[in-house]
Parts: C-alpha cells; structure tokens; sequence
C-alpha cells in the first residue's frame, strides 16, 4: 500500500492545496478494478478518494487521470452527476505518480445489470435513469462547460479505430485471427462521418455509475478516463454490447434473459428511448458501432492483460482472468458485422 499512496505525503500536499485534513489520513485500496488504482481516504471528519496512476510502463495516453478530473469538474453545474473534485496532483515527487482527490459519494453500485435484488418496477427506474443521463451527458454545451478543445477534430471512428489498433498490437501477446478479421472489417466499413461531435464517456455501463441509496437516481458517474469529444453512438453501441454477453460475474451481460419478464428495456426500445431524449428521427442500424465496441473493449481488455503479465495491473489474478475474454469479445464482434 505504501509503494502506491504514501499518505503522510498525500495529507501534507492537501493541506498545501487548501483541501483540510484533519489527524491521520488512512487509505484503503479498492479492488475490481483494472485501470487507475483508486483509494478511499479517510481522516477524522470524512471520506475522500483518490486516483492515481498505476507504476510501471504505460501505453501512451493511457490512464489520463488528468483528464479525469477536468473532465468531472467541467460538469459540476450540468445534468450529469459527477462527484465533486477537490484537487489535481501532477507532480510525481509525491507519491511516484500522477493523482487526483475526489470527493466520496455515498451510492449503490450494480455489477449485475439484471440486478437480481430489485423489483422489476426499481429495474425499470434505474434503466430509464440509465438512458437520461446518456443524452444528458450527449447534450452537454462542451464550449459552454469548458471542453471545446477536450478531443480532436476529425472523423471519430476512424481516429478511434487507428490509436485502438496501435494500442492493441503495442499488447498483442498472441495472434487472435477473430481480432484481426475484424479490424480488416472495421476499417473497409468506416461510415461516412456525420458530423455527430458530443463528449463521450469512453466505458459508460451500469457499473460505472453509482446510484441513490434509496432510490433510482443516478448520484455520480465514475471512471472517466476513456471520455473526449467524439461521436455519441459509441457509447450507445458499448451498452448494447455489453447486454451482449453471458450473464454471471465474468460477462455481466444479459445474453439469454427474458428482458421483458424482468422489467429490462430491450435493445430497440432502450435506442428508442434514447432516440427521443436526444430529438434524433434518424437512427442507424447499430451494427457498425456494435462490432467496433466489441473490438474497442478487446483492445482494452488485451492491454489488461498485458498490464497484468507485466505486473502492473491494479489487480494482477482478475487482469489475467478479463484477458481471457479477448477472443470471445473479437468472436462477437464478427458477429456483429453480419448483423
């Protein structure tokens, strides 16, 4: 713990900042996640968190928390709830990395998108908050908040499609023949760009949201470290894909289950939904950005793995394990370019 978060140090430099911390900070490393390793800290008056970059080697441009924090504390006053940010540390002197200190939010998270403990009327609350904060996060003003220069001009898809690839080699640790069938498809199926540019989450799914303790109301989204300016319809397409796998705690999908009888909104009714939010009479056929969110989540799932071989994942054993999903996610995505 003392290799990641020195918290004698990290206690000093918030006091600098003007954040108080009053006696002794204490840091508990949460687990499950495969990114940014992430603290909860607590003195005697509350609790806060802090994510830092992980040691070792890293893929360039990978684990912005820098961009983490701007990004939250550009929606501070908008419609998408994000926990209040409290400090940015961008010199690695004082605990071997870049960090940021958020503020805890109290919530219930759901690693289960059947979320089996609830009543289907609470199952259709949550998905329908699901959806608002979407378009909410879709509509954001980014000039007004602050994020005009957050992503580069350009087609979207096909600058994601290039630094994914780059990424994705730079980890590659075997020939998955699925994976590179699918970015031969990917790149002769680019559709043309339709001048969609809103701020994108990056891995927005239910997970990565906390929710009211007693109630449906999203209160934080959380793990922005995906996010920039690019087009809305990738982060639509990375729910449905996710709905797309095996249910159970390795997939966390819906493949198999009777949505209808669980109170869960289909596939076309959540687009729908989502469709109208936004205004857009227009929608697509998903399977483009359906196939490129399978091949988009392989990528960052073979980089896991790397990580975790290298011995720099924030969870070496469930690195490992989420690594060996990368063939059946470039598998579906396949699928889905066959519609």
């Amino acid at each position: 713990m003392s290799d990641l978060v020195d918290t004698g140090a990290v206690a000093d430099w918030l006091r600098a900042q003007g954040v108080p911390v009053e006696g002794t900070l204490y840091a508990t490393q949460l687990t499950g996640g495969q990114s940014n390793p992430t603290f909860v800290l607590e003195d005697q008056a509350r609790r806060m968190v802090l994510r830092r970059k992980p040691p070792g080697d890293l893929l360039k441009s990978a684990h912005a928390v820098d961009r983490e924090f701007r990004v939250m504390r550009a929606l501070a006053e908008t419609d998408v709830p994000v926990p209040q940010m409290l400090a940015l540390c961008e010199d690695d002197s004082v605990i071997g990395a870049m960090f940021y200190v958020m503020a805890h939010v109290d919530g219930r998270s759901f690693d289960d998108p059947r979320l089996p403990d609830l009543s289907a009327t609470e199952r259709k609350g949550i998905y329908d908050e699901l959806n608002r904060v979407l378009a909410a996060i879709h509509d954001v003003d980014v000039q007004a908040v602050g994020l005009g220069d957050y992503g580069p001009e350009g087609d979207y898809f096909a600058r994601q499609l290039g630094r994914w690839t780059k990424q994705y080699r730079a980890s590659e640790t075997e020939t998955i023949a699925d994976m590179d069938a699918l970015i031969d498809w990917l790149s002769a199926n680019l559709p043309p760009d339709d001048g969609r540019r809103t701020l994108v989450h990056g891995d927005y799914r239910i997970d990565n949201l906390l929710f009211a303790p007693d109630g449906t109301d999203a209160v934080a989204v959380l793990d922005w470290e995906l996010s920039t300016l690019g087009h809305p319809f990738a982060d639509l397409a990375a729910l449905l894909m996710q709905w797309r796998m095996p249910v159970g705690p390795e997939g966390r999908g819906l493949d198999g289950v009777d949505r209808a009888a669980q109170g869960l909104p289909s596939d076309a009714d959540f687009v729908a939904d989502y469709a109208a939010r936004r205004g857009i009479e227009d929608m697509p056929p998903m399977g483009f950005y359906l196939a490129f969110a399978f091949f988009r989540m392989a990528a960052i799932l073979q980089g896991v793995k790397k990580r975790a071989l290298d011995g720099n994942a924030a969870d070496p054993e469930r690195g490992l394990a989420l690594g060996k999903h990368v063939p059946l996610f470039a598998q579906k995505g396949l699928e889905a370019t066959r519609g």
